[in-house]
């Protein structure tokens, strides 16, 4: 409790961030449906993402395997499976957004621009997703703290946050 309490008052507060980039942005996710519908799932997605990468390198880090050395073969080898998960997940995920979206209130924007959207928005958080966990870990190791109480909790929140900005920067470039 006296370790993960400061951490847990630190993420309500990056959560209370994302809620109002959030609010910033109401009027595009209600011009353009199918980007409401990508805000849960995106952000969820890159969460997870980075949980998976979390929970292996914590348990890496606790058989003793694991070094934060650049040329760590098992900490390029999972960083790269998350990249490569995110390559292949979010272009489904954009697709999905859109058949739900124009099923339901009738998508505005094309299907390519969604899957696009959703694509490079995933990719950018899953590198984002990396470097956090990389570095959660890192530093939960330096601080003496147990990864596995750290890690996920630090990068869920982290992604929720940079989640949020990261899809409507996209838009922004891309809409």
């Amino acid at each position: 409790m006296r370790s993960m309490l400061p951490v847990l008052f630190a993420l309500t507060l990056v959560e209370l961030g994302s809620g109002l980039v959030l609010g910033t942005f109401q009027r595009t996710l209600l011009t353009y449906p199918s980007l409401l519908v990508l805000v849960p799932v995106t952000i969820g997605s890159a969460g997870n993402l980075g949980s998976i990468l979390a929970a292996r390198l914590s348990t890496a880090f606790h058989l003793g395997v694991l070094s934060f050395s650049p040329t760590d073969e098992r900490l390029a080898g999972n960083a790269l499976a998350i990249l490569g998960l995110a390559v292949t997940i979010f272009p489904a995920v954009g697709a999905g957004a859109w058949w739900l979206a124009s099923l339901t209130v009738g998508a505005r924007l094309a299907a390519a621009t969604v899957i696009v959207i959703a694509a490079t928005a995933g990719v950018a958080l899953a590198l984002v997703a990396v470097v956090v966990a990389l570095t959660a870990t890192y530093a939960a190791y330096r601080l003496g703290l147990d990864p596995d109480d750290v890690v996920v909790p630090v990068v869920t929140n982290v992604c929720d946050v940079l989640g949020v900005v990261t899809l409507f920067v996209v838009v922004a470039v891309v809409v």
